[in-house]
């Protein structure tokens, strides 16, 4: 059943909690909301029946969380902390994190500003390209995003995509509707665009909790290298192959790691 909280920002997010136990808040990556996302939903109820309270908020902007204005990384942050306050019951214990793509680069950035976050699940970070190349795409993706160009907004959010996905989208007869969307990933470009700048002036190294970095047994080369430069980068990283393709986790093989991770990381 939906349930909902309010950031420190006044913004409402939407949530379903499951579970009890140490806690494991879900991170969207770019587009995602738990109406179109089963496989996230199927794997937060697997994890929940070993013993963990899990979260699957709607990011800001999507779904059943509506948000106006401009929905950047700083709002980003405060509804993640208002979902691990729900995932903690409030007790100031944190949770975990497990981030999805630019979800991960958000959940990165989450732990570098000091939220209480136990530990970091990162599936399928894409920090493939240079800060510079990085800031050169969001900046162009900003521009058209500040001039209500919502579907070229999105076409070059998505320009280095695989050119199917985009396909994909441009054939729904909703598509001008679906690129709306991209009011929601100014706080995903940011986040990337801080990710690929700390991998680079070494100040990943402040995120000093325990991080996975997961990708699937069938993927892009890119995601790869971006795990491995994570965990390059951080002081307490370990890099996992995980039963998946096409960007996705397969339910059953995430839940064995993030079961096995929470545990890891739940203090006494």
């Amino acid at each position: 059943m939906t349930e909902h909280v309010t950031t420190d920002r006044g913004d409402t997010v939407a949530y379903d909690r499951r579970g009890d136990g140490p806690g494991l808040v879900f991170v969207a990556g770019a587009g995602s909301y738990r109406a179109i996302d089963p496989v996230t939903a199927e794997t937060a109820e697997r994890v929940a029946e070993h013993g963990v309270t899990t979260v699957v908020p709607d990011r800001l902007g999507r779904g059943e969380s509506p948000a106006d204005g401009v929905l950047d990384l700083e709002r980003e942050l405060a509804a993640v902390a208002a979902a691990i306050a729900v995932a903690d019951g409030g007790s100031g214990r944190g949770a975990v994190l497990c981030g999805h793509s630019s979800g991960a680069s958000i959940a990165l950035a989450a732990a570098h500003a000091g939220l209480p976050v136990t530990g970091l699940v990162l599936w399928e970070v894409p920090l493939g390209d240079d800060a510079a190349t990085t800031k050169e795409w969001i900046d162009e993706f900003e521009r058209r995003l500040d001039a209500e160009d919502h579907v070229g907004a999105t076409e070059q959010y998505m320009k280095d995509m695989p050119p199917e996905w985009l396909e994909g989208m441009r054939r729904s007869p909703d598509f001008a509707q679906l690129a709306r969307a991209s009011r929601s990933q100014r706080a995903d470009g940011e986040s990337l665009v801080w990710a690929t700048a700390a991998l680079e002036d070494g100040s990943l190294a402040s995120v000093d909790v325990p991080v996975l970095a997961t990708y699937g047994t069938s993927t892009f080369p890119e995601m790869t290298a971006s795990a491995r430069k994570v965990v390059a980068a951080v002081p307490r990283g370990e890099v996992r192959v995980v039963e998946g393709a096409s960007h996705s986790w397969e339910p059953s093989a995430m839940t064995d790691e993030l079961v096995r991770f929470v545990r890891a990381t739940t203090r006494p």
